[in-house]
């Protein structure tokens, strides 16, 4: 018979009570249990633990078993409660990838929250465009992307979080700047595109054709904006890319409609979420309407305005 850690457990008890009696009333057991239990433990070893029936002095057997006991006990509690804090998403750690602009606009209160609630987690965020977020968690790099919509043939799923509408961003001096009204394709057929890649989620054949004649593509958000504010070209970005932009540029709003994104939640199709990302995800959920609205008047896209 295997010697489980419940009889070790009831040993180590018995040696510190001194006696069955107040052991097994310290167990929440019958005496005749613990009794029978503590026979068992002695057969598998081959000796015995006491000196005597009354329990109350170690043999030299006992006094290795005791001070082994101990420790494997006290180590087994702790595996055990680990296994537990894991489980119920007080331990672990989380692995994050977001696009720019969610990952400076719309994590920082929610991450906040989730730290405080979870006071055992630890969480690594990389910010990266959609693309990247994608493969990042395709390959087990993150547990839990926010970015654009993957290419149905990845085996990822996309649950939507909400749509952000692009602007146009050029510097402030741009004739563009001095329109009365919101711009249409047409006004902007004549201007130099900056390529982003964020800007892949517009479909519009408009954008493809400057797209098109585009020279200059850049993927690093503060490389972009410093081209545009050098009058390099003109760019469109999301609208929450472009709450906080430097000074001498500004974002304008684009009448054509159907000029958004989708940003959604990433994450692999063919595994089980770990607890701790499904609580992050939980609280996401919770979070996101009034983080979005504090923005720019953003809602999640599962639920009204």
């Amino acid at each position: 018979m295997a010697i489980k850690i419940e009889m070790l457990r009831s040993f180590l008890t018995v040696a510190e009570e001194g006696n069955i009696k107040d052991a097994a009333t310290r167990l929440l057991r019958t005496p005749s249990s613990v009794s029978m239990t503590l026979s068992a433990l002695e057969d598998e070893l081959g000796g015995p633990l006491f000196e005597q029936d009354r329990k109350s002095r170690l043999t030299v057997l006992g006094t290795y078993v005791r001070d082994m006991a101990e420790v494997m006990i006290r180590d087994h509690d702790r595996g055990i409660e680990t296994i537990k804090a894991f489980a119920q998403s007080r331990l672990g750690r989380l692995h994050i990838v977001a696009v720019p602009s969610v990952a400076s606009r719309i994590l920082p209160p929610i991450l906040r929250e989730f730290l405080r609630r979870q006071s055992g987690a630890a969480v690594s965020l990389v910010d990266t465009d959609s693309h990247q977020v994608q493969q990042m968690v395709v390959t087990g790099e993150a547990d839990i992307g926010i970015g654009g919509p993957p290419p149905g043939k990845l085996p990822l799923s996309f649950a939507p979080l909400f749509e952000d509408p692009f602007r146009l961003v050029c510097a402030v001096e741009s004739p563009l700047a001095r329109l009365p009204r919101p711009l249409c394709w047409q006004d902007l057929l004549t201007e130099d595109l900056i390529v982003n890649e964020s800007a892949r989620a517009i479909n519009a054949p408009e954008y493809a054709e400057m797209v098109d004649k585009a020279r200059l593509m850049i993927r690093n958000i503060t490389s972009l904006l410093a081209m545009v504010r050098a009058n390099a070209g003109v760019t469109l970005l999301p609208a929450l890319a472009c709450t906080t932009l430097p000074a001498g540029l500004t974002a304008l709003e684009i009448e054509t409609g159907g000029v958004s994104r989708v940003v959604g939640l990433v994450q692999r199709s063919n595994s089980t979420p770990s607890p701790l990302a499904t609580t992050f995800v939980k609280q996401l959920n919770e979070q996101l309407r009034e983080v979005l609205s504090h923005s720019i008047g953003l809602y999640p896209s599962h639920v009204d305005k």
